[in-house]
């Protein structure tokens, strides 16, 4: 049950970020859910590159332990 929460986390992440990132390159007064963040446009901009990283990386994480958890079976 935890690999596949770790799994939607990360997918979760890496949409989050992925949509956030290009919105804010494409309207930079739109940070959607970082709008509170201060620092203006760069620092929102690393937030959800970092937050696409994240998720990328637990999303391949969680993805490799439900194929190796399920290949027993």
């Amino acid at each position: 049950m935890g690999r596949v929460v770790v799994l939607i986390v990360g997918m979760v992440l890496l949409v989050l970020g992925a949509q956030g990132g290009i919105r804010l390159l494409a309207d930079h007064d739109n940070a959607g859910v970082l709008r509170w963040l201060p620092g203006g446009f760069a620092a929102q901009l690393g937030c959800f590159a970092a937050m696409t990283l994240a998720g990328a990386a637990l999303a391949a994480v969680g993805g490799a332990n439900v194929r190796r958890s399920n290949s027993g079976r």
